[in-house]
């Protein structure tokens, strides 16, 4: 069967084995100073292993693969312990796969087994900036006194070096690739430009990696299937990079996406929107 699944760039690929912990599904292995997918059964294709991959040698593609098994994949890690079944779980619910999640607890009843839900296990590099998530609006009940302004932000990371393509907040949405000082110089961007969006941000000046960045975009049209893409930078020349970097990912995917440059004055005015 076609589905998506991870495709590892061997001449960019180090060996160094940083996305392996990032794959409790135990789909990854170093074999030969190299990073192997051992197994198309045990790969979900969703990509968690791609933000901590440091040379992005990770992508995901559609090809013909065998099915995913969420249930041989339980048998896999439930002999690995507690805190790798509790990274499976959160990774699943992390990417809105619920029919996954349910297999997942129903094998875990079957035998026994209980996972406190809210229980996260931590990164192995011990910080959770990295850990894709799905951010929820407040409840009146929850609301804490902060910002005046609600934040309009679905979901994270958000930085492009560390978004995944696969993740399920892109998947078929309006996305907004924004160069870093968009919003500080825009009082009204989560307002005016990100209500019902998903985002990856980025400095075309100062970030390496952009062949990586060009791959990135070409996987969010043609994996995630995204609706549109608005390039939002500043007046300044060097921002006109990131311009260049859509259009070249763009120009790369085999599905045609509308992409729209709106330009940003220093003095936080609108200066342009045009579609390209």
């Amino acid at each position: 069967m076609k589905r998506k699944i991870i495709k590892i760039d061997e001449e960019k690929c180090t060996g160094c084995g940083q996305c392996i912990p990032d794959c409790p599904e135990g789909a990854l292995q170093v074999i030969d100073g190299k990073v192997r997918l051992v197994s198309d059964l045990f790969c979900d294709g969703l990509g968690a292993c791609m933000g901590s991959c440091p040379e992005g040698a990770i992508t995901t593609e559609e090809r013909e693969a065998e099915p995913y098994d969420e249930r041989k994949v339980m048998e896999n890690i439930i002999p690995k312990g507690e805190n790798t079944v509790k990274a499976h779980l959160k990774h699943l619910e992390e990417h809105g796969e619920e029919g996954y999640l349910k297999e997942a607890r129903d094998v875990l009843k079957e035998k026994g087994l209980y996972v406190d839900e809210k229980t996260v296990a931590p990164l192995p590099c011990g910080c959770p900036g990295t850990s894709a998530a799905v951010i929820k609006g407040r409840t009146k009940k929850e609301e804490l006194p902060c910002c005046e302004s609600p934040s309009k932000l679905g979901h994270w990371p958000v930085q492009l070096h560390l978004v995944s393509p696969g993740a399920a907040y892109f998947r078929g949405m309006d996305v907004i690739l924004a160069a870093d000082c968009t919003a500080f110089a825009c009082g009204d961007f989560h307002s005016r430009f990100l209500r019902g969006k998903s985002i990856a941000v980025a400095c075309p000046k100062l970030d390496s990696g952009r062949d990586e960045y060009i791959e990135k975009i070409r996987s969010l049209a043609d994996e995630a299937g995204i609706n549109t893409l608005n390039v939002i930078i500043m007046e300044v020349p060097c921002c006109r990079g990131l311009v260049s970097i859509a259009q070249e990912g763009l120009k790369k995917a085999e599905r045609k996406v509308p992409l729209k440059l709106t330009v940003v004055g220093i003095n936080g005015d609108i200066l342009s929107e045009q579609w390209l």
